[in-house]
């Protein structure tokens, strides 16, 4: 474990021992590793949000004879914030959503909406298996994929949707495992 040199990947989707603390850190604790969902799998909602903003530029050109001036004006501050706000949104769901490794324990942080937060996470000595899984031409050619780590008995199974390099992340994980 000692050979990881610190690291930060585009967008900091995978970061190698990087120099972050987080709340609930013991004090010897390290982070060995931060993961987020890989940033081709955010295409979709950044491709709608530039589909949006082309509509709503149509669609001024659309309804120039039928409103005046002001109502044009509060109809694009309107679209342009339900725009923003989609773009907003979906952007804190993706830098929030982060799994930790440390030296000690996995940690699965998920916010399934702006007000929920979820954390799991378990000690590394109660893992009992970790899973890559790694399926299609996307996730094939910008080497992303799902980990599934399993614990033991009735603790709940953690897992890291879309994150990068899932083989790197297996082999890290079951190098810190007791």
């Amino acid at each position: 474990m000692n050979n990881l040199q610190p690291s930060h990947s585009f967008l900091h989707a995978f970061c190698v021992k990087p120099a972050y603390r987080f709340e609930t850190q013991h004090p010897s604790e390290q982070v060995i590793l931060v993961l987020r969902a890989h940033p081709i799998t955010q295409l979709p909602w950044v491709i709608n949000s530039f589909i949006l903003l082309i509509i709503l530029f149509f669609l001024n050109f659309l309804f120039l004879n039928f409103l005046s001036t002001s109502q044009t004006v509060f109809a694009n501050f309107f679209g342009l914030a339900v725009i923003f706000a989609y773009i907003w949104f979906n952007f804190l769901s993706w830098f929030f959503n982060v799994g930790i490794i440390t030296n000690e324990r996995i940690i699965d942080i998920d916010f399934h909406a702006v007000i929920y937060k979820e954390v799991t996470e378990t000690q590394l000595s109660k893992v009992e298996d970790v899973t890559a899984k790694s399926g299609g031409f996307f996730a094939s050619v910008f080497n992303y994929g799902n980990v599934f780590v399993q614990t033991a008995g009735t603790e709940v199974n953690i897992e890291f949707i879309n994150v990068p390099k899932p083989s790197d992340v297996t082999k890290i994980i079951n190098s810190l495992i007791p």
